[in-house]
């Protein structure tokens, strides 16, 4: 049996899985008010259980990278997903504190490998003119998860009560590993469902070609990927440029209420059209630059969709800042989807540098090491925009993330002279 387009069929069940994780991370916030009133615990004990999620989540992030470069993308997924499923059934069963903070470190540690699963995925399944694409759609699964999440987690809420409707949400994930399974049963150079066509295809711009031996490559050290400046650009604009998604899934419905008094139905109402956006930058960013790479280069590509999207994220905030004012949330409203849209469009080009650079055994460790980097510095954010937002003030944090903006494009251009493989010779 041949299927024609497999590869999307693998981006589509990732799509999925990606929208999942967002949905199982977001029921927290959502069901918290129920939750917390019958465990007895109180604001402080939620802000103290994101914090554990985000500490695992950054840890999650390198471990899973090391581990899909050790079992591969097909078995690592099924780890990731599993593990994070379970860990949404648990909730229903916390009694306090300290289950309540293992189910969301266990969470965080699970979730973190949808990202460098999904960029080594991309390498080993599409070719580098594709690989934007690829990525967009993967990208536009946690906006999408953002959108339809309040209106699943509150019907099943409503239905069923906060606990059953964690391990249905996690009974969900834990279905997803059967198609996951069926269709991803090898990678494109040995599976059999693959056609000849397709094969030639994803192999044709493969950085390491089909291998004639049957030694396994290994993945470079973490030092010697730290080695080549070019890791540093893709670390340093993760770190950088991150911060802009966190900050509107933490602060944006705690923005909207304090600076306009919108209600949580208000906001629920309202706040998808952002996302939205976003899932669109996500797609049409891939779709720019699959077009630019018919004439252009990789490199000048890539930078390109990179920059277009940062001055997109840059002009956004700057509209936040001269033209909102405290009678006009929709103009926020669009205005913060019009930086998702930049943000989703400039980032699925980040992500798939990775894979640009190395070889397939190194990719989940460079993409792993900067999803860690990427979970790091939101926590600085938020401890950073707490501070400065006592006075309730958002602009300060607005200024200081629109100059990260221009650090983390910056960052390319300075560490990564061109976009391409770092070593050309076997590893």
């Amino acid at each position: 049996m041949k299927i024609k387009g497999l590869r999307w069929w693998i981006i589509g069940l990732i799509f999925i899985a990606t929208v999942i994780n967002y949905i199982d991370r977001t029921a927290f916030a959502l069901l918290w008010p129920q939750m917390g009133e019958d465990l007895g615990m109180n604001q402080e004990d939620y802000a103290f259980m994101f914090n554990i999620f985000l500490g695992c989540y950054a840890l999650g992030k390198f471990a899973s990278g090391k581990l899909y470069d050790s079992i591969g993308t097909r078995l690592g997924f099924t780890v990731s997903i599993i593990v994070w499923s379970l860990a949404s059934i648990f909730h229903a069963f916390a009694r306090g504190v300290i289950t309540l903070s293992i189910f969301r470190g266990m969470l965080g540690l699970g979730e973190a490998g949808n990202w460098p699963g999904a960029v080594k995925s991309n390498g080993e399944w599409f070719p580098v003119k594709e690989r934007a694409t690829a990525q967009g759609i993967f990208n536009a699964g946690a906006s999408i998860g953002n959108v339809i999440a309040p209106f699943i987690i509150v019907f099943l809420y409503t239905q069923f009560g906060w606990k059953t409707t964690y391990i249905i949400l996690g009974s969900v994930g834990m279905l997803w590993v059967i198609p996951w399974l069926f269709l991803n049963k090898s990678t494109p150079e040995k599976h059999p469902w693959v056609t000849q066509e397709e094969r030639d295809l994803i192999m044709s711009s493969r950085i390491d070609k089909v291998e004639t031996t049957e030694v396994k490559q290994k993945s470079l050290s973490v030092l010697k990927i730290l080695s080549y400046k070019q890791s540093w650009g893709v670390l340093l604009c993760r770190f950088f440029i991150e911060p802009i998604w966190w900050f509107f899934a933490a602060w944006m419905p705690i923005y909207l209420n304090k600076t306009f008094g919108l209600s949580i139905e208000e906001i629920a109402a309202t706040m998808w059209i952002s996302y939205l956006m976003a899932a669109a930058g996500s797609i049409i960013g891939g779709w720019f630059t699959g077009i630019l790479m018919k004439t252009k280069s990789v490199d000048a590509s890539r930078k390109i969709a990179i920059s277009v999207g940062g001055l997109l994220v840059f002009l956004g905030f700057v509209g936040i800042i001269q033209f909102v004012g405290e009678d006009n949330f929709m103009t926020f409203i669009y205005l913060a989807g019009l930086v998702l849209f930049g943000f989703q469009f400039a980032i699925g080009n980040v992500q798939t540098i990775s894979s640009d650079l190395f070889r397939g055994p190194s990719v989940g460790t460079l993409a792993g090491l900067a999803g860690t980097i990427a979970a790091v510095s939101p926590m600085i954010m938020n401890w950073f925009i707490g501070q400065i937002t006592k006075g309730g003030s958002y602009t300060p944090a607005f200024i200081a993330i629109t100059l990260s903006v221009i650090l983390g494009v910056l960052s390319i251009f300075f560490f990564i002279k061109k976009i391409e493989p770092v070593r050309k010779t076997a590893e």
